[in-house]
């Protein structure tokens, strides 16, 4: 599952799509926001994403345009993280997408203390 999630995916069009670096501050926060995101009933839309992710990045709310959170939603969705929502604008995380937020998310804060432990 990690190499899946981390890794470029290669389309059926032959197009790639970027993975998520494992301790990459944008794909960290991507994935720590799947675990909010899950507990929404209506799923989250292109809009939600902004606002939630601006301020993990250290921006302004406003500061991230509609076309990045395209390309982070394209992102999450190639990799199996979140589906679209038929008929709708509008994504869910997928139970593997939660699984792998939890873990990644949890294994990297693990492995930032470690690093931050005086010896």
């Amino acid at each position: 599952m990690f190499t899946q999630i981390t890794e470029p995916a290669q389309l059926a069009d032959n197009t790639r799509v970027a993975g998520l670096r494992f301790g990459d501050r944008r794909a960290m926060a991507l994935l720590s926001l799947l675990a909010v995101f899950r507990l929404s009933m209506r799923g989250f839309s292109n809009r939600d994403l902004r606002e939630h992710l601006a301020p993990l990045l250290g921006l302004l709310p406003g500061a991230m345009t509609a076309g990045q959170a395209t390309y982070d939603l394209r992102r999450l969705r190639v990799h199996g993280l979140i589906v679209r929502l038929p008929h709708s604008n509008r994504y869910t995380v997928t139970e593997d997408g939660l699984r792998a937020a939890v873990v990644l998310t949890q294994t990297h804060t693990r492995l930032l203390a470690l690093r931050h432990q005086p010896w």
